[in-house]
């Protein structure tokens, strides 16, 4: 049992869908999440394309602080912060960027980054097999959603040829 979460560490959501060639050790870590033993981010990123699946690495970093003495401790409620926020809940994958331990008037606390992965056989993380019958509309919000924008009317799709982005809403 590996027991220490560090820098580098990947946690799989439970029930999460894996290839059947690819077998992966882990651990209960926090609720509705388990830690990868075997693994970290890179060494999971070939065992996945060796499957001939994909590996997305989600950019922007996910943080959340946490106080206390015991370090693990520290970590898994920081984790389960992280777990529980919107961008988490869209993807199956979390990988651990930063661990810094801090204190502040002579408090402990740890500070935890983290960037949203997730494990999916296509190669598009938008695939029309996921989403069929919904509309034109409803894929909007859900990529303004997954993306972290407040509002749909504020996230702009153009097309395959031009370039998703947050659109600005002309001043009248």
């Amino acid at each position: 049992m590996r027991g220490t979460i560090d820098v580098g560490a990947i946690l799989i959501k439970d029930g999460a869908l894996l290839p059947k060639e690819l077998q992966i050790e882990s651990e209960p870590c926090v609720p509705g999440w388990r830690l990868v033993n075997d693994f970290d981010g890179h060494g999971l990123d070939r065992a996945v394309r060796e499957a001939e699946w994909t590996f997305f690495c989600l950019a922007g970093e996910i943080g959340a602080t946490s106080f206390g003495i015991d370090e693990q401790s520290m970590i898994r409620r920081a984790i389960k912060r992280i777990a529980a926020k919107a961008r988490s809940k869209t993807f199956n994958g979390i990988e651990i960027t930063r661990v810094v331990s801090k204190r502040f008037l002579g408090v402990p606390y740890l500070s935890v980054g983290a960037q949203s992965r997730h494990i999916q056989e296509t190669l598009f993380l938008f695939s029309s097999e996921g989403i069929r019958g919904t509309d034109e509309t409803e894929l909007t919000a859900a990529r303004a959603k997954t993306w972290g924008v407040t509002s749909a009317k504020e996230f702009a799709y153009e097309g395959p040829n031009a370039r998703a982005d947050v659109a600005t809403t002309p001043k009248s």
